[in-house]
């Protein structure tokens, strides 16, 4: 009797961290079609305008069809929402312009590399627990196997120029992702509803980085091109991405879920062999492997 209890256990408890990590694994494959998405774009549009445009459209669709349910915060909680929010505005204007300095490939390991260590030490410092040994374990092996991924067309070429402003600015972009995920987290936590508060959350980014976008010049919207980049960004890797997301975070601690989103590369360079037509090294498909290994182990 006891065994059968105890099966049914862990089948509970399997099935729960398979309903947090499904949905974020899902979203990672969303966000891993940015890049390819965004070479479709008109030539000349900056990287931050691209990625800005997209946050104001679909953060207004995730608050607009997020209203359902109203938002009954505390005085802390609200302030809480405000610093997620800023945090999501955040994001594009720190990582994009990494990626102009120190290139793709760099700015993606460093921001998505550092952003679960940094969900670790936050939730570590704000009382959630310390990360497990599983974690810390899976999280290492995904990160070394991320930046095998994308650098390695680059690790042996002994030219590579470091740029510090750059990869600060990478870092910046892991930890307003950090930053935001453990909001989001605290939040829905609390029972608040997850569509309701990543829509919040989300939308009130989008007045916060629309002045990028006019300042940019949003001439590029007007062309088919332009329009259909934005929408895609705004549609999947917005709007679909972060409502997953939320429901993720509700199944699952943030220190995973930050993990998990190391899929995001790995997507993006399948995306870039069958799409943009490139070829990754052995090392790279090395790297692939790793990171797969990883998420598997930290997912399941």
């Amino acid at each position: 009797m006891s065994n059968r209890t105890t099966s049914r256990a862990a089948a509970r408890a399997h099935s729960t961290s398979w309903r947090g990590s499904a949905p974020i694994l899902i979203a990672s494959v969303c966000w891993g079609t940015t890049g390819t998405a965004a070479s479709f774009a008109p030539a000349g549009t900056s990287a931050a305008a691209i990625g800005s445009a997209g946050l104001v459209l679909g953060g207004s669709l995730l608050y607009l069809t997020g209203r359902g349910n109203r938002l009954r915060l505390s005085k802390s909680e609200r302030w809480l929402l405000i610093l997620g929010a800023c945090a999501v505005a955040g994001y594009p204007v720190t990582f994009y312009p990494a990626v102009s300095r120190t290139g793709v490939a760099v700015a993606t390991v460093i921001a998505l590399g550092s952003a679960p260590v940094f969900a670790g030490l936050l939730s570590w410092l704000t009382g959630h627990g310390r990360p497990t040994r599983r974690w810390c374990l899976a999280t290492m092996l995904a990160v070394i196997g991320c930046t095998l991924l994308v650098l390695g067309p680059q690790l042996a070429d002994s030219r590579a120029h470091i740029d510090l402003v750059g990869v600060a600015l990478a870092m910046g972009g892991g930890l307003t992702y950090a930053v935001y995920s453990l909001v989001g987290s605290t939040l829905i936590a609390r029972d608040h509803p997850s569509n309701t508060v990543m829509g919040t959350m989300f939308g009130l980014a989008a007045l916060l980085v629309l002045p990028v976008v006019l300042a940019s010049g949003p001439a590029w919207l007007a062309a088919p091109r332009g329009l259909a980049v934005a929408l895609h960004l705004a549609l999947f890797t917005t709007f679909l991405a972060y409502r997953l997301f939320g429901y993720g975070l509700r199944h699952t601690t943030v220190e995973t879920a930050t993990t998990l989103t190391l899929a995001e590369p790995a997507v993006a360079a399948l995306l870039g062999i069958a799409v943009l037509g490139e070829r990754l090294p052995t090392l790279s498909w090395v790297g692939l492997a790793i990171l797969a290994v990883a998420l598997a182990a930290l997912a399941g």
